[in-house]
C-alpha cells in the first residue's frame, strides 16, 4: 500500500482555494493540476508498506493527535519550489502556524519510532497545486508568476481537526486518495 499522512482540508477551503487558482490553470493549462477533492497538506510521505503496519501507524497517529488541540488557520499565497523561474510543483501556503508544526513534530517522532527516517528538511506547510512535468518556457513561466502575484493577499480559513492516514493508488488520470483512518485533534 502506498501511505502518505495528510491534513485533507474543509470542502468550503479545497472550493475557496480551487476557485482562487484559476488564473494560475489559465497561465499554464498543461501542467499536472490537482482536481479539488484532492488538495490537502502531506505531512510525511510512508511510500509502499504491508497492510498489516496500518493499525501500528493508526494507533500512533491516535496518540499524536491526542495532544493536540483543532488549530484554526488559514491558507494563502501562491508559491513554486524551488522559485516560478524554475518551477517543479505550484502550491499554496499555510499560515506559519506554530502548533501545525508542533503536530508535524509529533507525527515525525511518532514514525521515526516505527523506523521511518526523520525528513531533515524544514516543515513549509503548503499544498501542492500542480506538478511541471515538462520545462515551461520564459514567457509562460513569467505569466504564471504575474497570476501567483495577483493572487498575494487573499487568506482562505480553515480548522485542522484531524491527522489522516491515505492511501494513494496511481492511476493514468491521476492518483486516487482513500482515506484509511483519521486521527483527531482534540476539540478548542
Amino acid at each position: 500500500m502506498r501511505l502518505f499522512l495528510a491534513i485533507n482540508l474543509e470542502e468550503s477551503t479545497r472550493a475557496a482555494v480551487h476557485a482562487a487558482a484559476a488564473p494560475l490553470r489559465d497561465a499554464a493549462p498543461q501542467l499536472a493540476w490537482v482536481a479539488e477533492r484532492r488538495l490537502h497538506l502531506t505531512l510525511k510521505f510512508l511510500g509502499e508498506r504491508p497492510e498489516h503496519e496500518v493499525p501500528r501507524i493508526a494507533a500512533a497517529m491516535d496518540a499524536a493527535a491526542g495532544a493536540h488541540a483543532a488549530i484554526p488557520t488559514a491558507v494563502g499565497d501562491f508559491g513554486a519550489f524551488p522559485n516560478f523561474r524554475r518551477a517543479r510543483i505550484v502550491w499554496i501556503g499555510m499560515d506559519n502556524e506554530p502548533r501545525l508544526e508542533l503536530v508535524h513534530h509529533d507525527v515525525e517522532m511518532g514514525c521515526e519510532a516505527f523506523g521511518y527516517p526523520l525528513d531533515a528538511r524544514p516543515f513549509r506547510p503548503h499544498v501542492t497545486l500542480a506538478r511541471v512535468k515538462h520545462q515551461l518556457g520564459v514567457e509562460q513561466l513569467r505569466a504564471l508568476s504575474r497570476a501567483a502575484r495577483a493572487g498575494a493577499g487573499a487568506a482562505f480559513p480553515t480548522v485542522i481537526r484531524s491527522i489522516d492516514l491515505m492511501c494513494s493508488t496511481l492511476r493514468p488520470e491521476g492518483a486516487a486518495y482513500e482515506l484509511l483512518h483519521a486521527s483527531p485533534l482534540r476539540e478548542s
